[in-house]
């Protein structure tokens, strides 16, 4: 039994988790170290339910495959090529980043959250691109 509304949920995750992130980086700009920690601890546990909806649904169906063709092709494996390379790295570095700012490790949480952010942000914000393309744009699209 499949469950099609797992795309759909994943989306919803990835959207919030990048809300968050926003969120998160706000706060800590305007030094609200408390808030900003349980605002990025949510991004991170959003994330984590991202990727176990993400695994079952993928365990359910398999590899879902761009039916369209062309520049549009093009577009779509662009953006899930450079999503899929970075999303392996986000779980490593949002550990990494959660647990030295968890352990007031501040100056290398700094240091490797520089990298995180934008990665995990762009990561967010790529998978509910994928979806949108891949459910509701190439269903619509001709030829």
């Amino acid at each position: 039994m499949t469950t099609p509304i797992l795309p759909s949920v994943n989306a919803v995750l990835n959207a919030t988790a990048a809300v968050l992130l926003v969120w998160g980086y706000t706060l800590i700009k305007r030094k609200r170290i408390q808030t900003h920690r349980k605002v990025m601890t949510a991004a991170f546990i959003t994330s984590c339910l991202f990727l176990v909806c993400y695994i079952v649904y993928h365990v359910q169906v398999g590899s879902v495959r761009f039916p369209k063709t062309g520049p549009i092709r093009t577009v779509y494996l662009s953006i899930l090529g450079t999503h899929t390379v970075l999303a392996a790295a986000v779980p490593f570095l949002a550990i990494i980043t959660l647990r030295r700012g968890l352990t007031a490790r501040y100056d290398k949480h700094r240091r490797i959250a520089r990298w995180t952010l934008p990665i995990w942000l762009y990561v967010s914000v790529t998978g509910v691109i994928v979806y949108l393309m891949l459910y509701h744009l190439a269903p619509v699209l001709h030829g």
